[in-house]
């Protein structure tokens, strides 16, 4: 399949409404739902040590040491968004974040003594919450913390990106930002329309968002990715496409457009939300379809689960060149990272392992206090877990597998192996979703839209349980 083809999407309203059924996003294989409270900061210490010796290794071999990313999660809002179904604390009261920030500065001293000193943080993340929450002050010792602790890049090489609420900076916070080390930004935006907005709780001007994404070209920054979320009350195909065009205008590098997914049984904050304002699933998929043609017209090329980028987005060029990864962050271009999450809730991937910390700020203290890490569950992958991680992966990101390449890195015959996958894919194959062959499977525009379909068939786990706690994939 050509580099082109490969990023082309088709929009088929038929094939979209026989397989729009819930799944996984595939952050993670397998994903959080499977994590286990026996796994605990012991054995996080050994998995650690593990990817020490065999970063130690690649040095003698002449490699580079293995590197790593750091994800922090500050958990406040100044305000709450309705629609929100993220870990947050919503609180004006801004005397919270130190304290939390004090444990934090704890947690990074414990985790880098884990890891050895030459290994180089390529990727780091402040999400959220809301991570412009804290003050100017705070966000330099914040940084000034890390590069006390973990070996930082300072020549502007690392991937360092931060999630933005435009209400919460100004350009003197952008200036901020790009001083201490940030060249990448995600803005919050979801929709202009003012009806919207104030159906959501987040009111928003035009002149906010475009005042932060100025500032950040102004500052050097390298991408700047913008947040929608289509399904939301009172949108309409028209109104939300006067959002897109003028995203479009503005030249944001990347656009994740997210379905809104109404579940006030298990996200309080959504039962403020009235039901009889949402589109209907026909207006979600009409406004999903305008949204797709506008933004291919304009350019920008489907990477997949809600992402779009310019073609000449790091995102895109790894797509093209089979690099591109996916984890608790979404997409990037750093597959080799041992993923260390810092703060409450995060999650972090180091080694062969996944691990969680505590939920609560109440739990996350404790730990910390008492000179504890705070992982309280996780999930060391077996051989099985490993191979189908790696086959979703190549899935979701390149939308295409080499069935040779997995036989070669795993050593096994994947046409026995995966007896069964394939012949549930059969189906799909009929419909124009994909094509299987002997040397590769690929997917085809019309299924890109439902790539978590297909994956859900190499879901070992969805397989063995009844239990439905995922989004609908469109």
């Amino acid at each position: 399949m050509s580099s082109a083809s490969a990023q082309k999407l088709v929009f088929d309203l038929d094939l979209i409404r026989r397989y729009d059924r819930s799944g996984p996003r595939y952050t993670s294989y397998p994903t959080a739902v499977k994590f286990d409270e026996a796994f605990d900061a012991a054995q996080y210490r050994a998995v650690a040590e593990q990817t020490n010796r065999q970063s130690r290794a690649q040095v003698a071999a002449g490699g580079r040491p293995s590197p790593l990313s750091l994800y922090f999660h500050i958990p406040f809002c100044d305000t709450v968004c309705f629609y929100c179904g993220c870990n947050k604390i919503a609180t004006k009261d801004r005397s919270k974040a130190q304290p939390y920030l004090d444990r934090v500065y704890k947690e990074l001293e414990m985790q880098a003594a884990l890891f050895d000193d030459d290994r180089v943080v390529d990727q780091l993340h402040w999400g959220g919450g809301t991570p412009t929450f804290i003050s100017h002050e705070q966000m330099r010792e914040l940084m000034a913390q890390t590069r006390r602790h973990f070996q930082l890049h300072d020549d502007d090489t690392g991937e360092y990106s931060i999630e933005i609420d435009p209400r919460e900076v100004t350009p003197a916070s952008i200036a901020l930002l790009r001083e201490i080390g940030f060249n990448r930004m995600s803005l919050g935006v979801q929709d202009f329309d003012t009806a919207v907005q104030k159906a959501v709780n987040r009111i928003q001007s035009e002149e906010q968002t475009f005042a932060t994404l100025e500032a950040a070209k102004a500052e050097g920054f390298k991408s700047v990715s913008i947040d929608l979320i289509y399904g939301l009350p009172h949108q309409t195909v028209a109104s939300f496409a006067a959002t897109v065009d003028k995203i479009i205008e503005a030249g944001a590098d990347r656009l994740s457009v997210f379905n809104y997914a109404h579940l006030p049984e298990m996200f309080k904050p959504q039962r403020r939300i009235n039901e009889d304002d949402l589109p209907s699933p026909k207006e979600k998929l009409d406004i999903l379809q305008e949204t797709n043609e506008r933004l291919t017209k304009a350019g920008y090329v489907y990477i997949g689960m809600d992402h779009f980028a310019k073609p000449n987005d790091e995102l895109a060029v790894a797509q093209r060149e089979h690099t591109l990864y996916r984890n608790f962050q979404g997409y990037s271009t750093h597959a080799d990272c041992d993923l260390i999450g810092i703060g409450v809730t995060s999650i972090g991937k180091v080694g062969n392992a996944f691990s969680q910390n505590h939920k609560t700020l109440e739990d996350y203290y404790r730990c910390l206090d008492a000179g504890e890490l705070a992982v309280y569950r996780g999930l060391v992958l077996d051989d099985d877990d490993v191979l189908r991680s790696e086959v979703i992966r190549q899935l979701i990101c390149n939308f295409s597998l080499c069935p040779a390449d997995i036989e070669a890195q795993f050593g096994i015959d994947f046409a026995d192996y995966f007896a069964r996958e394939l012949e549930e894919l059969q189906p799909m194959a009929a419909d124009g979703l994909l094509t299987i062959g002997d040397e590769r499977i690929d997917i085809l525009p019309a299924g890109r839209l439902l790539i978590r379909n297909v994956c859900m068939v190499f879901d070992k786990y969805l397989r063995q349980s009844s239990q439905q706690r995922f989004s609908k994939v469109i």
